[in-house]
């Protein structure tokens, strides 16, 4: 189970590339899958990438498991699976298209 301190970990992990509108949906009691979504929008591939990356880089200190990797290398949309935690790290035309605050609508967004 992954818990606050180690979701922010990732928070911050995605500020210090300078990734925006971060936002964290609970989906315990929604998803089967996984706990929480993390999306993310990065600006260019570059952006996305060096987000994925830090990601990659700091979260296994915390604890939080990054269990495959997807999308990097095009970099639209990284998806990271750390069990618990998903993080969707996206170019904003690809989070416009996708829109997965709507379709995840019965989340509870959750602040940290």
């Amino acid at each position: 189970m992954i818990n606050s301190e180690q979701l922010k970990t990732a928070l911050e992990a995605v500020g210090e590339k300078k990734g925006r509108d971060s936002i964290l949906l609970d989906l315990r009691g929604i998803s089967v899958v996984t706990d929480y979504f993390l999306i993310v929008t990065g600006n260019s591939t570059t952006q996305v990438k060096a987000i994925t990356e830090n990601l990659i880089e700091k979260l296994p200190g915390t604890g939080v498991p990054v269990l495959r990797v997807e999308g990097l290398s095009e970099a639209r949309w990284a998806l990271l699976d750390c069990g618990d935690l998903v993080i969707h790290v996206m170019q904003e035309e690809a989070r416009r298209f996708y829109n997965l605050e709507r379709l995840w609508g019965d989340a509870q967004v959750v602040h940290l």
